[in-house]
């Protein structure tokens, strides 16, 4: 993209305020994340949940002088304006035009599952044989597929780009901006079904993408998929994959039992060897052969290419350093798309000081100068402190890094310098290829360094926060419960993220844990929800709004504000009793309630209640019954108060089992970790959690003897047992041994034998095979899932997650 003002303007049907000269070659939506104001413009978008308009500031205060919008401000002086009807649409208009105006084969992937993955798959194979640009992370939406098709340059002579959409007619208006020339559909899943009446509306809807295609790629085994584009598509190239040998491409060998598979591609045959042999894995090797194929690459190349593939990682992790350092491990890959990702991540993060570990870019078919300006010019607008680059080629360019910058030939180097061990406070960015190994100075720089780790995905936690606001008005705020340590996550951490996403209100239990965030910087509204009677004076230091309960606590919290010398009126939430019985104004309390706040110094910022059993549908009457007395009793003490606070009742569960009383504000706590009781909801959620460690040693126990403290396990054979490091002092219960509880081996479940230790257990994988010693063993997740762990330790999911030690490691990541 390389654009001026006058240029987009005029593709666009746009007005411009403003230099009509200027010239634009990135355009960015999010304020947040903006990693460089370089010929960058700011587009405010609308939707129908958000307004991008009021985030023109925050963009303005870091550098851009180019806004894109649908009303002009003429506050904000030096800004260039190009004002437009509808930002979406303008988006839109423009990335087509761009498309249009491209002279270069391009590849549409769509489907429910398998689509970023074939993308980078597509990519690491196709790089080095055309010049190749590719949508970004999972940039595939109504705003995420312009955005892609707006990286397009000159230079490219193949585009790889995904196409998702979650419900009907959306597909339409992306086919008018992509036509793409071949088009990929992978497996159709129940991702976004619920937005659809049936599979086949789902599918009618994904193959719009394919109405201008000359090539159309599909899963053939599912037969809704092959009759529908075989009937709607007959004169068009059409070539099916899968394991059913209708389709031209399948696998012509048994791939479970040997060493290679064999793909029969119409008359010719393709084997190599394939490590992983999962349905998802194998049915995606599929389609990469197909489009290689279709793209003229021999045989021998494609058996290469693949042997040459690396995973795709498509992750940030976040974990907490020594010295109060965070580490920020993107070790995974490296090139320019991805160092963009990650330098979005930092402004995530609130700490001013920062430091970069970057390697050579490998693999790129481009100028080396030109590459690493390019680097340079991004990594300086981020002002780090230190820069230390690794690597031969990126080392010869030193001189192009503002910051105090250190050279180092490879990683082994940087270690022995011992410069990162003298690194204080700081947010440290590991940003390099695969080769150099980077990921060793994780080790050495995290605070933790166990085996066990509890990995928490911080794009899950969005998810299932977004799913739950589009069940709610766009006016309705939300308030995220943080409490006791953020249910067991790490209370920091996730109260950072969800600031930075604009989370209205954090929610604690005790004043100590509202204290801990505002030291760390967090300014969020924050309301404590038990604050104790010696911590009053602590909450009004700290800017932390209690909750009022009673006349004695009401009494002694404005004693602590008059000693204070507080001079404006206090925010405090009034709690009301509505059949929970735990804390709360009864109704009959509500005429003195009303004139005792008359005589004080207080604001009341919002009254509220808690529902007992909104999860339960056997007690809808008694909910039904809690809401109604809430509503009473609320509006009575409004009209008594002569103002209107925000009200809100409403929990997860509540959310989603009684939308219609969300009133003013709801609050999420266990949904935004992906669990719902409602099975329904459970499958729009993702899952937050994963509690991991690793074999530490495989034994063969004989017949007759006995594993574990007291001999309560005895082998009836010979059996294989593995030793895991993770036990009662790390949260895990002692009553789930014994073949009670499992944990998951390589997607299958594997029994705790014998009692359970304090730093280990023992689990039989007699059936598992392959097994070895260092692999990966899950506590829950997926297999077993938290709900499933819970039920092995006769609780809940909540009680599961506050257990966990604060000795066993948290890594915060970004998929």
């Amino acid at each position: 993209m390389n654009y001026t003002v006058n240029q987009i303007a005029a593709i666009t049907n746009a007005k411009v305020i403003g230099d009509e000269n200027l010239i634009i070659k990135n355009i960015a939506f999010d304020s947040r994340i903006i990693y460089s104001t370089k010929n960058t413009a700011f587009i405010a978008i609308n939707t129908q949940k958000n307004s991008g308009e009021k985030f023109i500031e925050s963009a303005v205060n870091r550098g851009i002088d180019v806004v894109i919008s649908e009303h002009h401000f003429p506050q904000f002086e030096n800004v260039t304006w190009i004002i437009v009807e509808n930002s979406v649409e303008f988006l839109q208009k423009l990335a087509q035009y761009h498309f249009e105006n491209a002279h270069f084969k391009s590849i549409g992937i769509t489907g429910s599952n398998g689509k970023t993955i074939l993308k980078e798959w597509l990519y690491q194979c196709l790089w080095n044989e055309f010049p190749t640009v590719k949508s970004p992370k999972s940039f595939n939406s109504q705003i995420g597929l312009p955005l892609s098709l707006l990286q397009i340059n000159d230079s490219h002579k193949l585009g790889i780009f995904e196409v998702g959409i979650s419900k009907p007619d959306e597909m339409e208006k992306l086919e008018e901006i992509f036509q793409p020339e071949i088009g990929l559909l992978t497996h159709i899943g129940t991702a976004h079904l619920a937005n659809f009446q049936s599979e086949e509306e789902l599918i009618d809807e994904k193959i719009k993408l394919f109405k201008h295609s000359e090539v159309i790629i599909f899963n053939g085994d599912n037969q809704l998929a092959l009759n529908k584009i075989n009937n709607l598509y007959s004169s068009k190239k059409l070539i099916s994959y899968g394991f059913k040998e209708n389709n031209q491409v399948y696998f012509k060998n048994n791939i479970s039992k040997e060493e290679n598979v064999i793909v029969k591609y119409f008359d010719e045959e393709i084997s190599f060897p394939v490590h992983q042999r999962d349905e998802a894995t194998l049915t995606n090797a599929l389609a990469l052969v197909t489009i290689l194929k279709e793209l003229g690459i021999e045989n021998d190349k494609i058996i290469e290419k693949i042997n040459a593939l690396k995973a795709v990682e498509m992750r940030l992790e976040a974990i907490e350093g020594q010295k109060n350092n965070i580490v920020i491990n993107d070790s995974f890959n490296l090139d320019l798309d991805s160092l963009k990702t990650a330098l979005q991540f930092l402004n995530e993060y609130n700490k001013p000081k920062r430091s970069l570990v970057l390697t050579d870019i490998l693999g790129v078919n481009s100028d080396s100068k030109a590459l690493y300006e390019e680097v340079s010019d991004l990594v300086n607008e981020q002002k780090f402190d230190s820069v230390f680059l690794i690597g031969n080629e990126i080392s010869k360019f030193s001189d192009l890094f503002k910051s105090k910058t250190f050279t180092f030939i490879n990683t082994q180097e940087l270690i022995e310098s011992k410069h990162l061990t003298e690194i204080e406070n700081q947010l440290i960015l590991l940003k390099g290829a695969r080769k150099f190994e980077i990921e060793r100075l994780k080790d050495i720089l995290e605070l933790r360094k166990h085996d066990t780790v509890l990995e928490i995905n911080l794009n899950a936690i969005l998810h299932n926060i977004n799913y739950h606001k589009s069940l709610l008005k766009p006016s309705t705020k939300m308030m995220a419960m943080v409490k006791a340590n953020s249910y067991g996550l790490g209370s920091y951490e996730i109260s950072e993220f969800l600031q930075h996403h604009h989370i209205d209100y954090l929610g604690v239990a005790f004043v100590d844990e509202g204290v801990e965030l505002r030291k760390k910087g967090i300014t969020v509204p924050i309301i404590v929800m038990n604050p104790e009677q010696h911590s009053y004076e602590t909450v009004i230091e700290y800017n932390l709004e209690p909750e009022i309960y009673s006349f004695r606590v009401l009494e002694l919290f404005y004693q602590a504000l008059q000693k204070s010398g507080y001079d404006k009126k206090y925010p405090v939430h009034i709690k009301l009793e509505t059949g929970m019985h735990r804390l709360g104004f009864k109704e009959y309390e509500l005429d003195q309630l009303s004139q005792t706040l008359a005589h004080k110094n207080l604001k009341v910022q919002s009254i509220f209640s808690h529902l007992s059993s909104s999860d339960m549908p056997t007690e809808t009457e008694f909910t039904l019954n809690q809401l109604k007395i809430f509503d009473e009793n609320s509006t009575y003490l409004i009209e008594k108060l002569d103002y209107a606070p925000i009200r809100h009742i409403l929990n997860s569960s509540g959310i989603t089992n009684y939308t219609a009383h969300q009133y003013d504000m709801v609050r999420i706590g266990i949904g935004m970790l992906g669990e719902s009781q409602n099975s329904e909801i459970q499958k729009q959620l993702r899952s937050v959690v994963s509690f991991k460690t690793v074999i530490s040693q495989i034994s063969n126990v004989e017949e007759g003897e006995s594993i574990g403290y007291s001999r309560r396990f005895r082998t009836d054979h010979k059996t294989k047992i593995a030793t895991i490091p993770v036990g009662y002092a790390d949260g895990i219960p002692r009553l789930i041994g014994n073949q009670v509880g499992n944990v998951g081996i390589n997607k299958t479940l594997a029994p705790i034998v014998g009692s359970i230790c304090m730093d280990m257990m023992m689990i039989n994988v007699d059936h598992i095979p392959n097994v070895k010693e260092g692999d990966t063993v899950t506590v829950f997740n997926t297999k077993p899932s938290l709900k499933e762990f819970a039920d092995y330790c006769k609780t809940i999911t909540y009680e599961v997650l506050t257990s966990i030690s604060p000795r066993v490691k948290r890594i915060y990541v970004k998929d």
